[in-house]
């Protein structure tokens, strides 16, 4: 009599998800929130209104009638805070990747399997080992972006490292704990055919195992790109030039239709990294 499938990870997850969704409800209910706290009452009606309704007519100029004598165009304030806010994003997740591969590759279960083996001399040194490096990725990740950045401006102040610091470590710390979850499920049969045939474990690794990894480790590599993008964008908020920074100062000026001209600009940029992620994807996995 065959015995059934046992449930695959991804089947298994599904039932996380169901989970988590329960709680989350739970948790609502706990908190007694209600659609009703949603709606603006009173000023922050006519506030809401004001600021939604300049979504319909974005400023191409100044809102303001008293601009100092050679201030740049507003539209080209713009340009330049969007590719201050892409080079943040990419030197951030350019060293977030590397470092969060390495790391990935030193937190899985099989780079270990493959390099001390898996009798039982090596499974304490082997267990040990892969604890240290998930916990350092653990640790980079659990501290969110924001605080690494309000940690490395009280550090060093207010330079471009502290601003990719502080994006840099918990990208690292999350790809690594994604890599290497991706590189344990990938199939294992040609690592272990490579093997056979007498090939070194870390290369039959690196050669059979990581490229079947690779086109998921890529797709989400691209999704946190976008996630680096906002979150750079973000660190405007704390002085560094990026889109956040002339943000604050339309909004706090009460200049609604600049802040949707910068929103509107963010959006195009993330949606034209959308659509060439999505093509850089397809082509990952053909």
């Amino acid at each position: 009599m065959t015995q059934p499938p046992k449930a695959t990870p991804r089947f298994k997850r599904r039932y996380a998800l169901v989970l988590l969704a329960a709680l989350g409800l739970l948790a609502a209910y706990g908190l007694n929130l209600h659609w009703k706290g949603l709606l603006p009452r009173g000023e922050g009606f006519v506030l809401w209104k004001r600021f939604f309704s300049a979504a319909l007519s974005p400023a191409f100029n100044y809102e303001s009638t008293s601009v100092p004598a050679g201030t740049p165009p507003f539209l080209l304030v713009v340009f330049r805070s969007v590719l201050r806010t892409l080079e943040f994003a990419v030197a951030s997740m350019g060293l977030a990747l590397v470092g969060g591969l390495i790391l990935g590759v030193l937190s899985s279960h099989s780079f270990w399997d493959s390099a001390l083996g898996q009798g039982r001399q090596g499974t304490k040194l082997r267990n040990r080992l892969r604890i240290f490096f998930r916990t350092i990725a653990a640790l980079l990740r659990s501290v969110h972006e924001l605080l690494w950045a309000i940690l490395f401006l009280a550090a060093i102040g207010q330079t471009t490292s502290a601003g990719l610091l502080a994006l840099t470590l918990p990208f690292t710390g999350i790809l690594a704990k994604l890599f290497s979850e991706m590189l344990d499920e990938a199939a294992n049969e040609p690592s272990a055919a490579l093997e056979g045939l007498g090939c070194h474990p870390g290369v039959a690794l690196l050669v059979g195992r990581l490229p079947i990894a690779w086109p998921d480790m890529a797709a989400y590599g691209f999704y946190r790109f976008e996630c680096a993008l906002r979150s750079s964008a973000v660190l405007g908020f704390f002085g560094f030039q990026t889109m956040g920074y002339h943000l604050e100062l339309s909004y706090n000026s009460l200049h609604y239709r600049e802040v949707w001209t910068l929103l509107y600009a963010l959006l195009f940029t993330v949606w034209g990294l959308e659509r060439w992620s999505g093509i850089l994807r397809r082509s990952a996995v053909r």
